[in-house]
């Protein structure tokens, strides 16, 4: 296969229990005898092959039924035969496809079946549809030339220096060939298919040690802007593969009631902070079985986007910031949550029929779709908020019509996309006035503890859905503060971090690495809880409660470790050893008083926009020797001075002298000159080491 641009799982829409695969028409044999033959559920077998897009659950279920399928169909040479298998040689030489498609149908996986992200060279593309993937398992052509891979089954090719495969016609030529636009992009298929084979030999006998090859008309093609732009990646069309995801989905869900496409979003801000809360969440998110995708929507001024370097931490929606009110000035970050899903609402293309909300400071530990949970049109879900006491007293009543409609919810939001766009510009209306009644804002009528109104946003949420008569399902077995005591035999969905929690000496507290740059510093990440086994187990609830606290911690560093690993920040093994070694080089040249090596102090090496967080060696040791240096200098010139002032004080006392004292005085100035040129003979030599 030739890979022609990203093959991206919740791209294609893949989801656990459902892989996407490309379709295999041919294995004839999931509608005949063998598929009865070889699986329980013949009715869920499907005949697909060459990409597949699959969870890593799935696969670990699949895997061995794929094996032991494989050698089962293998060893029924009775029907081998092409009218069953569709083999053309009726050598059981596709056992391995039925093993996958048998396997499959045995352990429930029904595909997502897409015919149009892969194409064999030589077959003609379908209108407007641009593969991502070349099959070249057959033979093909284009004009008088023709490539087969069987041809070269042990060709050496790949060690032989300066030798490729026959050079396919060029694009000038190909153009000329065919006047028929779908065949002429099949024919520039075949040749970027080759072309692009040839230029990994290129880059391989140059990996080898060849010598360079002699320049070629065809060499310098594929070294030529205008090859780069043929073979540029090709982006998949979203549009047609979540539609063509979504009737499939009709077609094979419970009678009557297909499970509806559901998107996930979240809100953040241009900072540190939020970063990487977003580097655990998305992460999260990837592990959690949770259908559909998922989007950011990222609050920003247009001063802090031109700084912003956190654009591939997941997939976006940018949203102008509201952090400061725009009319009344008021500071208040979190106005930037029900503003940021209006303006996706209407900014943003999406097929999804439930929408849900998260907060960014969340951990997902498993799927949440409505299908479970029980959303419907007009009845969302949600999670309590209990100390949202206002939905009970004079604040509800003078903020909604219908105060007894007050839901007490926030945190996890299932909502259908129609109530959502009705409902989101009355949940930001809602959030400024509950923001601008500063007269309610203390503890006793809005439950916030620090009386500051900082929870208008939630007030907003809650007085809005009143407003439209929106009565949530209120379900307290989604999210879980770490800390909290959960309840036995609950499988929590989501982490929700916004408290601080503790187990034994440990803690953790979101807001106090609210500065910290924990994404773009290598390696950075927060202090690792306690080991479980060293937890006392005597109280098995606040065991639970522990080993959740523990998970929590451990799956944000998880997140974090792997986000550098994409950033191809350095080894931290090796980073050590050659501070280690370098530290250890500039203590050695300064013991010989070399102190204009100062500039051999450690440096770290900076990738893209990473710093590592290993802090810098702190130069101790040169600062305390320049101090001794001075100190010495100082005492030397002073003691000179001394000497010279006893000297010429003699001097003047004693007056001339007789020509035997000179000679004797002159002879011991010799030695003592001598001793100062054995020094400085000396102290060249140890310099010169």
């Amino acid at each position: 296969m030739i890979i022609r641009g990203p093959i991206i799982p919740w791209e294609l829409g893949a989801e656990k229990g459902r892989p996407v695969a490309a379709l295999y028409g041919y294995l004839i044999g999931c509608n005949n005898i063998l598929a009865k033959l070889h699986t329980k559920h013949p009715e869920l077998c499907d005949k697909v092959g060459g990409l597949l897009a699959m969870h890593i659950d799935d696969l670990r279920a699949l895997a061995p039924l794929w094996l032991s399928k494989t050698e089962e169909v293998r060893e029924d040479r009775a029907h081998w035969a092409t009218n069953i298998t569709g083999d053309i040689y009726a050598s059981g030489w596709i056992s391995e496809m039925y093993g996958y498609s048998f396997g499959a149908a045995e352990v429930g996986l029904r595909h997502k079946i897409n015919d149009d992200l892969m194409i064999y060279p030589g077959y003609i593309p379908r209108e407007g549809v641009e593969p991502i993937l070349l099959h070249y398992g057959l033979p093909f052509r284009v004009g008088n030339w023709s490539f087969s891979k069987l041809e070269h089954h042990e060709d050496n090719i790949v060690y032989d220096c300066g030798r490729l495969f026959p050079e396919p016609p060029y694009p000038r030529e190909v153009k000329e060939m065919e006047p028929d636009p779908n065949k002429r992009r099949a024919l520039f298929l075949n040749i970027e298919c080759i072309n692009t084979i040839n230029e990994g030999l290129l880059l391989q006998h140059t990996a080898n040690g060849c010598p360079k090859p002699k320049w070629s008309r065809y060499l310098s093609f594929l070294k030529s802007k205008s090859f780069a732009e043929l073979t540029r990646p090709k982006l998949l069309n979203h549009l047609n593969i979540l539609a063509k995801a979504a009737g499939q989905q009709q077609a094979i869900g419970e009678p009557g009631r297909p499970y509806p496409k559901i998107h996930t979003i979240f809100s953040t801000e241009c900072t540190p902070y939020f970063d990487w809360q977003t580097v655990g969440l998305v992460h999260s998110f990837h592990l959690s079985g949770q259908p559909g995708n998922i989007t950011r929507l990222l609050s920003c001024t247009d001063e802090d986007l031109k700084k912003y370097e956190g654009h591939d931490l997941a997939p976006t929606h940018y949203v102008p910031s509201m952090s400061r009110h725009p009319l009344t000035g008021d500071w208040y970050p979190a106005i930037n949550k029900p503003a940021a899903v209006l303006h996706w609402l209407n900014h943003a293309d999406t097929d999804a029929e439930f929408i849900v909300i998260l907060d960014a400071d969340m951990i997902m530990r498993g799927p949440i779709t409505p299908w479970e949970f029980k959303a419907e049109r007009g009845r969302p879900v949600s999670t309590p908020y209990d100390y949202l006491i206002g939905c009970n007293n004079e604040l509800a009543k003078l903020h909604t019509r219908h105060p007894d409609a007050c839901d007490k919810v926030g945190g996890v939001i299932i909502m259908h996309i129609d109530d959502l766009r009705k409902f989101a510009m009355l949940w930001l209306h809602k959030t400024e006035e509950v923001r601008a009644d500063k007269a309610h804002y203390s503890r006793n009528i809005t439950g916030d503890v620090y009386e500051s109104g900082w929870i208008s946003e939630m007030y907003g949420y809650s007085f809005g859905a009143a407003e439209l008569k929106l009565r949530h399902i209120i379900n307290r077995k989604i999210l879980i503060y770490p800390g909290y005591i959960p309840e036995p035999g609950v499988k929590y969905r989501v982490f929700h971090y916004g408290l601080e929690f503790s187990v034994g000496n440990w803690s953790f507290d979101k807001a106090n690495w609210r500065d910290a740059d924990m994404v773009n510093k290598c390696w950075a990440q927060f202090p690792e809880p306690p080991d479980p086994s060293t937890l006392d187990r005597s109280d098995k609830s606040i065991l639970q409660r522990d080993l959740l606290s523990i998970e929590c911690a451990k799956k944000l560093n998880e997140a974090l470790r792997l986000h550098h690993k994409r950033r191809n920040c350095p080894d931290p093994s090796s980073l050590s050893k050659s501070i280690s070694d370098t530290t250890e080089e500039v203590v050695n040249h300064r013991k010989f008083g070399i102190v204009n090596q100062i500039h051999h102090a450690v440096h770290m090496p900076r990738n893209h926009s990473m710093e590592s967080s290993v802090p810098a060696e702190k130069d101790g040791l040169f600062s305390s020797l320049r101090f001794w240096v001075i100190a010495i200098w100082a005492f030397c010139g002073l003691g000179f001075l001394l000497v010279m002032f006893v000297l010429f004080s003699g001097c003047k006392g004693k007056g001339p002298r007789s020509k035997s004292y000179r000679s004797k005085r002159r002879s011991s100035y010799s030695g003592f000159l001598d001793m100062n040129g054995r020094d400085r003979h000396l102290k060249n030599a140890e310099l010169s080491l």
